[in-house]
């Protein structure tokens, strides 16, 4: 039997596949997103410190809402950002934690235990140095704001020193930067929650248990998550926990391993491929008789990925490109005539961020990592030397999103707000120049 000739393509056709696979490798490269982030900080501080100041603070309070029959609710567009997009974004980290644990560099114990000493002297080491510069209990508040790392912007950075990093430099830090995020899940959940109203645990608990009710029956599809994450989230802001924990208590209930099948995904796959040209040749070639093979192999192609590898892939794109720079554009606009400094409550708020993040961070990394090391409980992991430790030290401070996020828990004031966000951003933009020239250093060494 002749087979079909192919069609010709035509050119339009040809460029367009040809841009959009080129624009799915940009959306993919970590420097880019980086960019994009730093980009929209940026924006939100010229705007916020331009004439048009009034316009972008009205912006971020515009009340938006949704409703059905006589239930309405209504939050300002900057509650929908921060407590509704970033569920997006803490949804993601949830995966990532959950993916290094099962197969990643916190799998293994051994491996595991030099980046989480790392990443406890980096909370600590800048926790202890911002309280030592802010006795005021008003200030001292904030004593988390330095302890974070942004991944994003940290891997970002890296990433643009190019592959002459060695690749476990990359792991280590990303691996710093996961347990890094586990402290601050938890440092959120346990000091910046107050009043809990517990009957909202019994919202999420139903959630949660209607996850894993989707999950026993074999539903593989995201979307049938949504509803049961919705009211996890529901249920979170009810007890006045930040309701974006939702986010990384979904991300470390997905699952690590497709939904059992009868056969697997690889031999269903080309069953249903096989079935196919038989059921086109039939007599009534239809829409039912291609039905079943189609359907078997929509299904096969997706659960070729485990959920937690095929919804985080799906997500990154939206979290990187969409939901970190929206936080960004509505968090990082501070008002600089609005930052009083010449008082000592703002002033050693902005210091104390900024010189935790850049010093703390650096000094904490690479003394736990020395000190581990000393005692012979760890090893540094191949292709890693004391100046790639020293290198992830400073990447670590770039605190950025996360330190941002918890600085709006943490201070109700809004002039110490406002001298702790400039505090991440001047701490965060002087950590990553300082890791890129160091990496740079490091670059030439090995040349």
């Amino acid at each position: 039997m002749s087979s079909t000739p192919p069609q010709e393509i035509p050119r339009a056709q040809l460029l367009a596949e040809r841009a959009f696979s080129t624009l799915e490798r940009f959306l993919h490269i970590e420097a880019v997103s980086g960019a994009i982030l730093l980009l929209a900080a940026a924006c939100a501080l010229i705007w916020a410190n331009s004439p048009l100041a009034d316009g972008y603070h009205a912006l971020w309070h515009t009340p938006l809402s949704i409703g059905l029959g006589d239930f309405v609710f209504s939050r300002s567009l900057h509650f929908w950002i921060n407590d509704a997009l970033m569920t997006v974004f803490f949804l993601v980290v949830g995966m990532e934690i959950r993916r290094e644990i099962h197969e990643g560099a916190l799998s293994d114990p051994r491996q595991a235990a030099l980046p989480m000493a790392a990443a406890l002297g980096g909370v600590v080491v800048p926790a202890l140095i911002y309280v030592a510069l802010n006795a005021e209990p008003a200030s001292r508040q904030g004593w988390a704001v330095p302890t974070a790392t942004d991944i994003a912007f940290a891997v970002g950075v890296l990433a643009l020193l190019g592959r002459s990093i060695p690749g476990n430099v990359r792991v280590f830090l990303l691996a710093l930067a996961i347990i890094d995020d586990i402290v601050a899940v938890l440092i959120i959940a346990f000091f910046y929650s107050g009043g809990l109203q517990y009957g909202g645990f019994l919202v999420a608990i139903l959630g949660i248990l209607l996850v894993f009710g989707l999950q026993r029956i074999g539903v593989g599809s995201a979307l049938a998550y949504v509803i049961p994450g919705a009211v996890v989230w529901s249920g979170l802001l009810i007890t006045g926990a930040h309701p974006t924990l939702a986010g990384v208590a979904l991300g470390l209930l997905t699952p690590v391993r497709s939904i059992p099948m009868r056969e697997q995904p690889l031999d269903a796959l080309s069953r249903a491929i096989g079935d196919l040209p038989d059921r086109k040749t039939s007599p009534d070639p239809g829409a039912g008789q291609l039905a079943g093979p189609l359907r078997r192999l929509r299904l096969a192609q997706r659960e070729l990925r485990p959920p937690v590898v095929r919804v985080q892939t799906a997500l990154h794109p939206w979290v990187a490109f969409i939901v970190m720079p929206l936080f960004a554009l509505a968090n990082a606009g501070v008002t600089l005539a609005g930052v009083d400094l010449s008082m000592p409550g703002p002033q050693w708020v902005m210091v104390g961020v900024a010189v935790a993040l850049v010093a703390g961070k650096a000094v904490g990394v690479i003394g736990a990592s020395w000190l581990v090391v000393r005692l012979g409980w760890c090893r540094l992991p191949p292709g890693v030397s004391w100046g790639g430790v020293c290198l992830i030290g400073l990447l670590a401070g770039i605190g950025f999103t996360m330190s941002i996020f918890i600085a709006m828990l943490a201070f109700a004031d809004e002039g110490l707000l406002a001298a702790a966000k400039l505090g991440v951003l001047v701490g965060s933009l002087t950590a990553a120049i300082l890791g890129l020239a160091w990496g740079t250093v490091l670059i030439r060494r090995r040349a």
